[in-house]
């Protein structure tokens, strides 16, 4: 309920913003990243749009609505979005795990790879991009390199155990020892 409330307080503020600067094109982001979080997708794309148009140059719009894309199953678009902001900036780490992760859910896993890699290599720390590669190995029927990057991610802060219980790219792994380890320790340690 928090969350719900915090997302509709950013939603009043930031359509106030726009109001009084309808040109403000990190407003029209910021209401379509709210909207985002409360799966109001039709309403974060059609924002995340205006901010494009007003800012065609705007990396995180066409990342934010590539995320949009992924999330709702359109991966193509998701794909074409994260292949602009990467050409807008290529030293940003985060459209390449972006484009690596949709990659790996159409099953291009080379690609997914190199992408992953290459946001690992602009951000080892990303922690969005070690899990990616744990997920690309889960992928790869691959256990024992998946837990091993599930561990580092992690270490390094992921925290999103709901994600990683649940989540269909764990599928392959599941019943490996490894993974139920990590689950273990997580939720059977004093």
């Amino acid at each position: 309920m928090v969350k719900k409330w915090k997302y509709d307080s950013a939603i009043v503020r930031f359509s106030k913003a726009i109001e009084l600067n309808s040109d403000d094109y990190i407003a029209y982001k910021n209401r379509g990243n709210a909207y985002y979080k409360k799966r109001l997708y039709d309403l974060a794309i059609a924002d995340y749009n205006k901010a494009i148009e007003l800012n065609p140059g705007f990396v995180v719009a066409y990342n934010n609505r590539g995320n949009v894309y992924q999330e709702t199953g359109r991966c193509d678009l998701a794909i074409a979005d994260y292949n602009k902001a990467i050409e807008l900036n290529p030293q940003n780490g985060m459209p390449y795990n972006n484009r690596g992760f949709a990659l790996l859910l159409v099953g291009r896993l080379e690609e997914a790879e190199r992408d992953i890699r290459k946001s690992l290599e602009l951000n080892a720390g990303n922690i969005y991009a070690l899990n990616s590669m744990s997920e690309l190995y889960a992928a790869k029927n691959d256990p024992i390199e998946a837990c091993k990057w599930l561990k580092k991610a992690i270490e390094k802060g992921y925290n999103n155990w709901s994600y990683i219980r649940t989540s269909r790219t764990y599928d392959n792994i599941r019943n490996s020892s490894c993974y139920k380890e990590i689950i273990s320790k997580k939720f059977n340690s004093p």
